[in-house]
């Protein structure tokens, strides 16, 4: 009855097994977006295969199985896949790796997840050159063993790497960026800690174009930002983690106000416990500044005494964005 109803289904999220029905062959011809499990019986795959299900533009997979050979297919028929998801959950996307080779040329976003404890395919990344975006969302170290297979490849359309939790060796990182740093506009390192001067120096040095930036800054390294900011002169907006063993958080709006390039105008905190005298500082600071460019403060909140529960901090917030200095957002 729902196949009937709708001419046209553009997207469809289904992580459970649908049955050969009436309808289907109009309802899901021109289907653009699918999300599905690789538990889903090989009838359907082969069933969205048969009615010319061939022009999916984003394709997410949730490896709870092998994948079966009607998946193998229907990844393979796709004309102008241009977005590919894939989640590692009891099992890995091995299996389709050969069906993905016929669109290394379209392929242009690439989101590789994982809640498994092994090490993870990820050679054939290397034949999509045409990636401008990277993610892996890994928390396991051992997931990124295959990582050194991808550290000398080039792929010079990438503009976004992000690894928002783990992230892979700091050797590999470092002669990626050096390969790959010149046309990154976003990089996201994640909540890896412990990787070293080195790391950040590769960042000035390969990295000149970056527009936002999210990193682990120790509470060591106020000069590695300070050299960030005169070194990426590009830089819009940074995200900074804070807290005991991270970057004080007045060393950090200090830092900002005095060093950030005349086009930053993005400042995220995430796990931050601001003191009003320190806040309003900041403000007085950024109020002056010769850009007059206004800042988007994002607070990332955790835990209960946020930002949200001290009224003092609320009250300054709301007086300069009255000014127009800043505008506020919380998480």
């Amino acid at each position: 009855m729902f196949m009937n109803q709708i001419p046209s289904l553009r997207s469809l999220k289904y992580t459970k097994y649908i049955s050969c029905f009436s309808g289907a062959s109009k309802c899901l011809k021109d289907l653009s977006e699918l999300h599905c499990c690789s538990s889903i019986p090989s009838e359907f795959f082969c069933q969205l295969s048969q009615i010319s299900c061939h022009n999916l533009r984003s394709l997410s997979i949730d490896f709870d199985c092998e994948a079966s050979n009607g998946l193998k297919e229907l990844i393979h028929l796709q004309n102008n896949l241009k977005d590919l998801n894939l989640l590692a959950l009891i099992s890995n996307w091995i299996g389709i790796i050969p069906a993905l080779t016929k669109h290394s040329n379209t392929l242009t976003k690439l989101h590789l997840d994982s809640n498994s404890n092994e090490i993870l395919p990820l050679s054939f990344v290397a034949s999509l050159k045409n990636l401008q975006e990277i993610k892996f969302s890994f928390f396991i170290e051992k997931n990124f063993e295959d990582f050194k297979k991808l550290q000398y490849v080039n792929f010079p359309k990438l503009q976004i790497l992000d690894f928002p939790y783990n992230c892979p060796k700091p050797e590999y990182m470092m002669n990626f960026l050096e390969i790959n740093g010149k046309n990154l506009k976003q990089l996201n390192m994640g909540s890896y800690v412990g990787m070293g001067n080195a790391l950040n120096l590769s960042i000035i040095k390969y990295c000149p174009n970056l527009k936002k930036l999210s990193k682990i800054f120790d509470n060591d390294e106020s000069d590695a930002l300070r050299d960030i900011f005169d070194g990426c002169n590009n830089l819009e907006s940074i995200k900074f983690w804070c807290g005991k063993e991270f970057l004080n958080e007045a060393v950090v709006l200090k830092t900002v106000a005095k060093y950030s390039p005349k086009n930053f105008c993005e400042l995220k905190l995430y796990n931050v416990k601001l003191q009003p005298e320190d806040l309003e500082s900041f403000l007085i600071s950024w109020k002056n500044r010769p850009s007059k460019k206004s800042l988007n403060l994002v607070i990332i909140e955790r835990y209960c005494d946020s930002i949200d529960v001290n009224e003092k901090n609320m009250e300054i917030i709301e007086r300069y964005k009255n000014l127009g200095i800043i505008k506020f957002e919380s998480r």
